[in-house]
């Protein structure tokens, strides 16, 4: 089973095309072993949005001859893909149909009561000594992906039950589970147990549309 840590940069949020992308492949959870690595820029197409240039430093003009960001696919046979807030970079690349294991998921989970989960948060805690000099390289994609290789294995080893035997299945499972939220993140209940919600305002939340996919799931009590 072939698994992608994976990331991208980007033109910017409006309708966003990738500009870089990069990721290793990883063998499986318990050695993490990177038995590829890819890294590539490409031409969007369209104007990098100041914002993403502020973030990334990619010039729009060095992109001009690099391959289209159209041209960008996966390697065959790739059935997962790990990053910090994988779906952005999933549906940058047209939301191809892989399993996501969300790096971010599961550092909201494991580690509930810290009070930032971005991934350079994480840097910070479990990489203290060395965080400030990896994250001078974060705006590569090519480095975001090896700082993710670093957050995931901390987060594995915050699980305590990974063995030779764990399998990406298995990892996918629980990042699923991770992302079913257990409290209601907006609006006049804010901040209560999505258990314990009222019913007539959980009814109204599931008919709106575009619900994220995980509260569904927490609404209709699927979080156990």
């Amino acid at each position: 089973m072939t698994a992608l840590i994976f990331g991208t940069k980007t033109t910017g949020l409006h309708e966003p095309a990738i500009v870089q992308a990069a990721w290793l492949m990883v063998k499986d959870p318990f050695t993490l072993t990177v038995v590829e690595r890819f890294e590539q820029r490409y031409n969007p197409g369209k104007p990098i949005e100041l914002g993403a240039l502020a973030t990334h430093h990619i010039l729009d003009e060095e992109l001009a001859d690099c391959p289209p960001a159209s041209g960008f696919s996966l390697p065959p046979g790739t059935e997962y893909l790990i990053g910090h807030d994988v779906d952005y970079d999933w549906r940058v690349i047209g939301a191809p149909p892989v399993k996501r294991i969300c790096t971010l998921a599961l550092a909201r989970w494991l580690l509930a009561d810290i009070d930032s989960h971005t991934q350079a948060a994480m840097l910070y805690l479990f990489e203290r000594g060395s965080a400030s000099s990896l994250l001078q390289h974060a705006h590569s994609a090519r480095h975001d992906v090896m700082h993710c290789a670093i957050v995931l294995e901390h987060l594995l080893a915050r699980m305590g039950d990974i063995t030779e035997a764990t399998t990406w299945q298995t990892l996918w499972q629980r990042s699923e589970q991770a992302r079913i939220p257990k409290t209601l993140t907006f609006g006049k209940h804010k901040g209560l147990a999505t258990s314990a919600a009222p019913s007539d305002y959980k009814h109204w939340l599931l008919n709106q549309p575009d619900v994220d996919p995980y509260l569904v799931k927490a609404l209709r009590g699927e979080a156990q």
